[in-house]
């Protein structure tokens, strides 16, 4: 298998668990959201970036891109309907500056 290329990230997140109110975090199944996808989901929903641009910026291939952020967007989306902690963590990332 090949070694993942590093993948570049602007924002690391400051709070790295979100949990249902409505439970315990010990008594919550989680999710874990890699830096990668967190970065994914900021360019691409939170700044509206095209794939390509967000790419560049992320230092990646555009496929590569879209399938960091549909797994994020699963992810994301598993945790809020199935009522879920989303953990955020790990990844083959480094901290860099963007142009945003």
């Amino acid at each position: 298998m090949r070694p993942k290329k590093t993948r570049w990230v602007k924002c690391v997140p400051g709070e790295r668990c979100f949990k249902p109110q409505c439970k315990a975090l010990s008594k919550c199944d989680g999710v874990y959201l890699s830096l990668d996808e967190f970065e994914a989901v900021r360019l691409a929903c939170l700044e509206g970036l095209k794939q390509f641009d967000a790419a560049k910026l992320m230092k990646i291939s555009r496929p590569t891109f879209s399938r960091i952020l549909t797994s994020a967007q699963r992810k994301i989306a598993d945790g809020l309907v199935n009522i879920k902690a989303i953990r955020i963590e790990g990844g083959c990332c480094k901290v860099g500056r963007s142009k945003i």
